[in-house]
């Protein structure tokens, strides 16, 4: 039977991929023996049919899908079976069934339930009333419902025996499976959401104004206006509900109605029980099935929002993860801050903490700070100066860039970066362990600086819907969207590899094979026995079996070992093809990796073998031509405007240099240093029509933007990319109000900081 399973899992799953059913077939067998999904897109192409990790993503997700639908199928067909009413048609139905709400409908009818009004009806002996007034609508339905009569059933007049006759009939029809999909279609394509305010709600629920008497269609529903409406919901400010009939006319009959008496095959001719049967329609439809179908296709709604959503997420994470690196070059960061100071941190070109202070250039001695500030950086001789984006960011970039102006033996590339979820990392037991007598604050500005280095390596060590670049992340499915971003981190990781002497735990754990605990016994066995020189030492590690290490070993680098390979993504099982290539060129190793002539000559064809395929062979070669390539980008940052610090300082129609923070389903987010990102909406991306914004722009791109629109109060920035544009919005420069319990200091202007700064530097 599993078999028999898995070729039917592979067949529906090979049909949604286009793909064949043996390539998906194969790669379930992979992951049923332990193999991980990195591993599989690129060690085991010619097993695949060359499946890539973005297919194999979708294939894990719809495989542990049609097994849980499977396992649910089971449990239904046992659970009828047992109540002996399984028949051939029903059971054919059941295992014919492709969706879990198929599934759940086919079983709605022998679903235990508590006493219905129709099983009491049953009981009382109204079935055959039911059912003669169904068939025959000459009936006079009182006169037959005289017969009916059992005072000790609680069927004392006819009145109560014609509505138990009711309920036995509409519980039946509500429960069919064939009319409710036939509802269901009937929805999902004309009814509308509406959402309205709850009275006395209104101002409490502000935020949600766009939304106090709002409508639109079911299936136009974006997941972001969605998530905030249920959100709103939630919170006890907007009341939901699904209108069947938007198009309706006053007083006609709904036309869900219509859809169940044409699917029951009635007509209604004036006959005497005409008028009981058009009730027994409208209670099967207002009572049971639009009650049962609203909170389903809510349900449904949330669903595809949440996945929208988790999606927006993961693209966002992963162009977040997989950003330029700036590189092993000695860093200082700098966690901004006004009364508590800017948290200073340096670190070398492999990570490690140098030094820490915190400088107090907005309330204090600014000479002291620029003093300390150089020390720092002239000592450490630092490359680059991390900023993060917080409070007092642009403040403290200015600073900086003062401070290196002014010193002549020093100079430093200042670099605002996003801090999200460095706050988390600070507070988190890996810090606490990394940095045991740091300052939870100081610990801020070593992972700004990090993060500056390599984005990936220290990004790892978050959480990842605390990174901050999700839509409604808080609303949404905390499994799903954990599981999600955990499979985002995980390709980044060995997408790029990692430096197998200098990885952390984190990182090391987001290897393809390695658990927490195999990457912790890594980590100990190198900080006993010093750095591997190979990438069979992996071998010795506690407990890193067989398995782990074929998983494992080929996204493992090690620079400067014994074998130049071990710094390559060729896996360690295919260097004998590596032999047979040196061996036909009469070259060494160390002549032929990067020798990219050389390698043009060769086809890959000529060293195909019964275990290595053409493209493991094809993947070899490209991998000599240029080995240990890093498949992020060049280094890039955004240059802000000189005296554009606060959102105050705007101006309508000013073109600005910025940094893409976020990218949701309805536009972009643009860092343009004025601690408050702008809207780029999804119209405004591009001169042509864009249906995602994710083909335009995505989380990291420098870009060129207009300010269009600025609203103070609300904080409110809206941007174009199309630079062609007039800028059609208004400009709210109204002064941002202060709170009275925690006034902000008012910022140094430009000319003041520098006056303040000569004279700073002692020799």
């Amino acid at each position: 039977m599993t078999d028999q399973l898995n070729q039917q899992i592979s067949h529906i799953i090979a049909t949604e991929l286009a793909v064949q059913s043996k390539q998906i077939l194969s790669a379930l067998h992979l992951l049923d023996e332990g193999n991980t999904i990195p591993f599989i897109a690129r060690y085991r192409k010619e097993v695949t049919g060359g499946l890539d990790d973005t297919q194999l993503r979708h294939f894990e997700t719809r495989l542990i899908y049609l097994r849980e639908l499977n396992d649910r199928r089971q449990t239904i067909l046992k659970s009828i079976e047992e109540q002996g009413k399984l028949s051939d048609e029903l059971r054919q139905k059941i295992e014919q069934s492709e969706s879990k709400t198929e599934l759940e409908d086919l079983y709605l009818p022998y679903k235990p339930k508590r006493r219905t009004r129709g099983q009491i009806a049953i009981e009382a002996g109204l079935a055959p009333l039911a059912e003669r007034l169904w068939e025959d609508p000459s009936l006079i339905p009182e006169a037959i419902a005289n017969e009916f009569l059992n005072t000790e059933q609680g069927v004392a007049d006819s009145k109560s025996a014609l509505d138990g006759a009711r309920y036995i009939l509409m519980e039946r029809f509500s429960e069919d499976a064939e009319l409710l999909a036939k509802l269901r279609q009937y929805l999902t394509a004309h009814a509308t959401l509406e959402a309205k305010v709850i009275a006395g709600k209104e101002q409490e629920g502000e935020k949600f104004r766009d939304y106090f008497a709002h409508s639109e269609p079911l299936k136009n529903v974006p997941s972001h206006r969605a998530l905030a409406m249920l959100r709103g919901r939630n919170e006890g400010i907007l009341s939901l509900n699904i209108n069947a009939d938007p198009d309706a006319e006053e007083g006609l009959r709904s036309y869900c109605e219509e859809i169940i008496r044409e699917h029951l095959g009635v007509e209604f001719n004036q006959q005497p029980a005409d008028s009981w049967r058009q009730q027994v329609v409208a209670w099967t439809w207002k009572i049971k099935a639009s009650l049962h179908l609203e909170t389903e296709l809510m349900a449904s709604l949330k669903e595809r929002a949440e996945e929208e959503a988790i999606d927006v997420f993961a693209r966002n994470l992963s162009a977040l993860l997989m950003a330029a690196p700036a590189g092993a070059r000695n860093t200082m960061g700098l966690d901004p801050g006004l009364r508590t100071g800017v948290k200073v941190a340096v670190v070398d070109n492999t990570g490690k903490l140098l030094a820490t202070d915190t400088i107090y250039p907005h309330t204090q001695n600014l000479h002291t700070a620029a003093q300390t500030l150089y020390r720092l950086g002239k000592t450490h001789q630092v490359d680059l100066i991390a900023i993060g984006n917080g409070t007092a960011s642009r403040e403290t970039e200015r600073f900086a860039k003062d401070v290196i102006k002014q010193a002549s033996d020093w100079q430093a590339q200042t670099v605002v970066v996003s801090e999200a979820g460095a706050s988390v990392y600070s507070a988190s037991e890996l810090a606490a362990m990394e940095f045991p007598n740091l300052d939870v604050s100081l610990r801020g500005a070593v992972s700004i600086a990090r993060r500056l280095q390599d984005p990936l390596a220290e990004l790892v060590k978050i959480e990842p819907k605390a990174i901050g670049v999700g839509q409604y992340q808080h609303d949404v499915n905390q499994s799903q969207l954990a599981r999600k971003l955990e499979a985002v981190v995980e390709d980044c990781v060995n997408a790029v590899g990692v430096d197998l002497n200098t990885a952390s735990v984190p990182l090391l754990t987001q290897v393809a094979g390695l658990s927490k605990t195999l990457a912790q016994n890594i980590v100990a066995f190198r900080d006993e026995n010093g750095r591997f020189a190979s990438r069979a030492e992996l071998k010795k590690v506690p407990r890193l079996g067989p398995k782990a290490f074929e998983q494992c070993a080929g996204f493992m680098q090690i620079l400067d070992g014994k074998n130049p390979l071990d710094a390559s993504s060729v896996h360690p099982e295919a260097y004998p093809v590596v032999e047979k290539i040196l061996k036909a060129t009469a070259c060494t190793l160390a002549e032929l990796m990067g020798n990219e002539s050389k390698i043009k000559q060769l086809r890959a064809v000529d060293f195909v073998d019964d275990q290595f395929g053409l493209p493991t062979v094809t993947d070899i070669l490209k991998e000599l031509e240029k080995p240990g390539r890093d498949p992020r980008g060049e280094f890039k940052t955004a240059t802000f405007a000189e005296g554009v610090e606060d959102i105050q300082d705007l101006k309508v129609g000013m073109v600005l240099e910025g940094s893409i923070t976020n990218v949701t389903n309805f536009g972009a987010f643009v860092d343009i240093g004025v601690h408050q990102d702008g809207l780029v909406h999804i119209s405004m991306l591009a001169d042509k029509f864009v249906e995602d914004p994710h083909q335009v722009v995505k989380t990291g791109d420098i870009v060129k933007v207009k300010v269009l629109e600025v609203d103070v109060m609300r904080k409110r920035i809206a941007l174009t990319m199309r630079l062609e544009d007039k800028p059609q919005g208004k400009e709210n420069a109204t002064p941002r109000e202060k709170s009275p319990r925690s006034p902000k200091p008012a910022p140094i202007s430009n000319n003041a900081f520098a006056n303040a700064l000569k004279g700073w530097k002692k020799s």
